[in-house]
């Protein structure tokens, strides 16, 4: 769903996409912060959650290698390398691994269901679901443009209020509103990846958001999810006033932003990613952080 370039040697490694973590880390963090804010935070349940999130993001990434490996569209890309389409890796193996990886994030999320409610298994398989048929399956949603819902739901949405939800017991507003501008991020890294394989999609026919709205609309859309989601801690402060710190995220967001609205392109994009993920990381840990004083 979500791809990156980093400098780790192993295939495997580079596969599993790390620098894409900060999108399932994000969600965990500002949960916890949420239920810290109700004087309910429970530590072992939020690291369970965090195996649940981070796996599901690692099943994520390595059931996209296969799908567009065995369809042949990663042919054509210029992002980072894939295990599939590159020959490293059998589409089996691949296979394999997010299979493995999704097996992890369900017996985590099996022992939080045994504490918190068992609904929550329903809630699990349909993520599961949805992360295979991103790019899975005979009509995979990502090639008609709607993977940027499925991040923000998935990534922003179920994530922050699941993990909140897991130790407090209920649902509130605060959590779901903080779940906004985590869901905004994660799409914002989406935008920027797709972004940049706008030309290598439009060939293969993968009609995604970017090549539904075009180059220049991408690239604004980029920029008003990644400031929205910043500007979005004024509501939060609302109701927790040092939320205020998340706006130091701005620090981090100006320089991919500049990136971005200045026509950078094809490779020129890939440091792009890793940056939109830093912003990513230093805004979950700053609104966690205001979210529990």
């Amino acid at each position: 769903m979500i791809v990156e370039q980093g400098p780790a040697k192993h295939p495997w490694v580079l596969g599993a996409r790390p620098r894409t973590l900060p999108a399932s880390v994000m969600p965990v963090l500002v949960g916890t912060g949420a239920a810290v804010a109700y004087g309910h935070a429970m530590w072992w349940r939020a690291v369970l959650a965090g195996v649940v999130a981070v796996a599901m993001q690692v099943g994520v990434n390595y059931a996209n290698d296969y799908s567009d490996g065995v369809k042949g569209t990663d042919a054509t890309r210029v992002g980072p390398l894939r295990l599939v389409a590159s020959g490293l890796a059998s589409p089996a193996a691949v296979k394999r691994a997010a299979l493995g990886a999704f097996a992890v994030a369900g017996l985590a999320g099996l022992v939080l269901a045994a504490v918190a409610g068992w609904w929550l298994v329903a809630v699990g398989l349909v993520c599961v679901v949805a992360a295979w048929s991103y790019t899975g399956g005979p009509k995979p949603y990502g090639y008609v443009g709607l993977g940027e819902v499925s991040v923000f739901t998935f990534f922003g949405l179920v994530a922050t209020v699941g993990t909140a939800y897991v130790q407090t017991g209920r649902i509130t507003g605060l959590e779901t509103l903080a779940s906004v501008p985590v869901g905004l991020m994660a799409v914002a890294l989406l935008v920027v990846n797709n972004l940049r394989d706008i030309p290598g999609d439009s060939l293969v026919g993968k009609r995604t958001l970017a090549v539904r709205l075009g180059p220049k609309a991408t690239r604004a859309f980029y920029g008003a999810c990644l400031l929205g989601a910043i500007a979005l801690v004024l509501p939060l402060a609302l109701i927790r006033p040092w939320a205020l710190l998340g706006l130091g995220a701005l620090v981090a967001a100006v320089a991919p932003v500049r990136r971005v609205a200045s026509g950078a392109e094809g490779k020129a994009l890939i440091p792009v990613l890793g940056a939109t993920g830093r912003a990513q990381l230093v805004l979950g840990v700053l609104l966690a952080v205001g979210l529990a004083l």
